[in-house]
């Protein structure tokens, strides 16, 4: 620690490989974090059920794709559209058939890949939830539903513990060797007011702690409150992380789970993706053609390693 800042330190965790499968899943911070892997060539499946907040939505999803669930009384129609209170709103359809089949196609995408998943990235958003008043039935989404229908209230410690332990259960049955990685967003709800979303947070927090020995942690959260700590790391909304802030939080998750050769390989990946971004003013000139010829014999060094074929046909396209 200097005198100016307090700097959280990711230490060395075993590490993930690049011919691993990981799915991420939850809050939208998820979402941005599942697609920085994608970037980088991971084998990753990006917050297939859309952004999900609460742990035990997020839980409900994972268990409904795993046991081919789909909970009928769930469904509501809206402005001639169709949609589900388990499921994120980017999910609707003109009829309820068309919708089921819709939600089907993707469980049975997550759980043929769940199958074979190595790494499991829960991103938990919030621990207020909303339940239907008629059922007592816990929604993801509200979709626009009057609020007098809904109850909020928070999830304690306990029941978020328990109800992952549930679905822990099931997918280590699935996939003996799986890891599970817990982090809280760092993405602040305001609806719920700062005190609130700090009551939120605490009990997320203390749930990722209770499951310790079941998971891995990472600090996603911390990074930005505590490491980082200032406005400017927030968009202008300042409730989500700007992108330098982003970028610091996956270099945090660099340093802890990729090992010196995939980080290597991951920094010679990010200067070809720089170089096919260069918009030249004269292509087909000396000074370019030769900036594409070495651009290309790097993509072919790490062909090996990850696919580039997309990255080679546009090189190959604009060579002279």
């Amino acid at each position: 620690m200097n005198s100016f800042r307090t700097e959280i330190n990711c230490l060395p965790a075993l590490p993930i490989r690049l011919d691993q499968k990981i799915l991420t899943m939850g809050s939208c911070f998820a979402d941005q974090f599942g697609h920085w892997l994608a970037l980088n060539k991971f084998q990753v499946l990006v917050n297939p059920f859309g952004t999900a907040y609460n742990p035990l939505s997020i839980h409900s999803l994972l268990m409904d794709a795993l046991t081919n669930t789909l909970d009928a009384t769930l469904f509501i129609e809206r402005h001639s559209h169709w949609f589900h209170h388990q499921w994120h709103s980017q999910f609707t359809a003109q009829s309820k058939e068309e919708l089921s089949a819709r939600l089907q196609a993707v469980q049975n995408q997550v759980q043929d890949f769940l199958h074979q998943t190595d790494v499991l990235v829960l991103t938990y958003g919030t621990a207020w939830v909303y339940e239907l008043k008629a059922s007592t039935q816990l929604v993801s989404n509200c979709h626009k539903v009057p609020a007098a229908q809904f109850r909020k209230r928070l999830l304690s410690v306990s029941e978020i513990v328990a109800s992952f332990k549930v679905v822990s259960e099931v997918l280590k049955k699935l996939r003996p060797n799986l890891r599970i990685v817990l982090t809280v967003s760092p993405v602040r709800h305001l609806k719920d007011t700062l005190e609130l979303n700090a009551v939120s947070k605490a009990a997320l927090r203390l749930a990722c702690n209770e499951l310790n020995a079941l998971t891995e942690y990472f600090p996603a959260y911390e990074i930005l409150t505590d490491d980082l700590r200032d406005y400017r790391f927030y968009e202008r909304d300042m409730i989500h992380p700007s992108a330098e802030a982003r970028d610091y939080i996956n270099q945090k998750f660099s340093d802890r789970y990729f090992d010196s050769e995939t980080r290597a390989l991951l920094t010679t990946l990010h200067e070809i993706q720089k170089a096919l971004a260069h918009k030249p003013f004269q292509p087909s000139s000396a000074a370019h053609q030769l900036f594409l010829k070495d651009t290309l014999r790097k993509v072919e060094s790490i062909q090996h390693r990850v696919p580039v074929t997309h990255e080679l046909e546009h090189l190959r396209t604009q060579l002279r």
